[in-house]
């Protein structure tokens, strides 16, 4: 399930509990991720789920919601 990876991947990152994150939860404002972080995660993103992240995408997603629906989107 794409929601399971990205989580997992969001809380390695940031170094926080997993359970913590749910698709409602905003990166910057709930996670407390920076624009590094930001970044690592969309290049690990690309990696793993083998897409390009558009340039223009990145300012849409918000919500740990949003990048699952991205992904589901472009896979």
């Amino acid at each position: 399930m794409v929601f399971d990876t990205v989580a997992a991947m969001i809380a390695k990152q940031l170094k926080i509990d997993v359970k913590d994150i749910t698709p409602e939860k905003r990166l910057v404002e709930d996670l407390k991720a920076d624009s590094a972080n930001v970044m690592v995660m969309i290049m690990d993103l690309e990696d793993t789920f083998n897409i390009t992240v558009d340039d223009t995408a990145i300012n849409t997603l918000r919500t740990v919601g949003d990048v699952v629906k991205y992904i589901e989107a472009n896979t």
